[in-house]
């Protein structure tokens, strides 16, 4: 009986969540969100101190230094943005995008199939492509490419303990995960911010990396003109902790600390960590 009411409890606390979340995503306009944090000052490629070509830099290591590719990246809700799989495009045979909202799903979809988007993504494949040693002139190249093994645009929940629907991945799971400022904005408090962390982690294989991009210190972002999201303001020991919590081996995390001519208005972050681990 005692463990019924626990059960209920829990089923009754994710119930609780995704209503909140509906309620709080209600309004979420994803040509403001670029705007506000996609183009300069915040993805400025003259300069050193932006924060776009630093998570670039990251992910490009992160995928160059272990030289890791295989069959499947799963980026856990891309929200409106693709620069997260820029790198790892070129490295796995399929790329399977997902975000829990129809609108962001709906921004991917029409770059993806007509090549439309509320932001000019020209910059960043030419960045990345500058990364990799190449010619800016390959972004066209890299484009293609990412179109090309772009193999679904998937709903996506992280508060669920099987974030997609069942049979979406082989039964090891996905080769590597990608998510960025996704849990600690869909979350109340760390506890649950771990619990999601460990529900991602069911679709990734023994053995596979995910590269994790977060805010620290953050409590809201603006998500449209006046509307306020609420985030989980963590810490790097806290990241820490929930990472070992859900089973994953830390490898690298690297820390960018939020100058002022970076802090515009649509958000109170203080810094923006990145996370290379392996799960164990």
């Amino acid at each position: 009986m005692e463990k019924h009411r626990e059960r209920q409890k829990m089923k009754l606390e994710k119930i609780k969540m995704a209503t909140c979340m509906d309620s709080c995503y209600q309004g979420f306009d994803p040509a403001a969100y670029l705007h506000y944090n996609y183009t300069p000052p915040r993805a400025d490629f003259e300069r050193r101190s932006s924060i776009v070509p630093w998570k670039l830099s990251c992910l490009h290591r992160a995928f160059t230094e272990d030289d890791i590719r295989g069959g499947i990246l799963v980026d856990v809700g891309s929200g409106p943005t693709l620069y997260q799989v820029m790198s790892g495009c070129e490295r796995f045979d399929h790329v399977i995008l997902s975000d829990y909202l129809e609108v962001n799903r709906k921004e991917l979809q029409n770059w993806l199939q007509e090549g439309k988007s509320k932001i000019d993504w020209t910059d960043y494949f030419k960045y990345v492509c500058e990364l990799e040693g190449r010619s800016s002139s390959a972004w066209v190249e890299k484009a293609t490419r990412l179109r090309s093994v772009v193999s679904n645009v998937l709903p996506v929940d992280v508060l669920q303990s099987c974030p997609l629907l069942p049979g979406l991945l082989p039964p090891s799971g996905a080769d590597c995960l990608v998510s960025s400022f996704c849990l600690e904005s869909v979350t109340h408090d760390l506890l649950s911010f771990t619990d999601a962390l460990r529900n991602i982690s069911s679709l990734l294989k023994k053995g596979g990396y995910l590269f994790l991009i977060g805010a620290l210190g953050e409590s809201f972002y603006l998500g449209a003109p006046g509307l306020y999201i609420p985030v989980v303001p963590l810490n790097e020991s806290q990241v820490c902790a929930s990472l070992k919590d859900s089973g994953y081996e830390l490898l690298q995390l690297s820390i960018y600390h939020m100058p002022p001519e970076m802090k515009v208005g649509v958000d109170d972050v203080t810094g923006v960590f990145f996370v290379k681990a392996k799960k164990a």
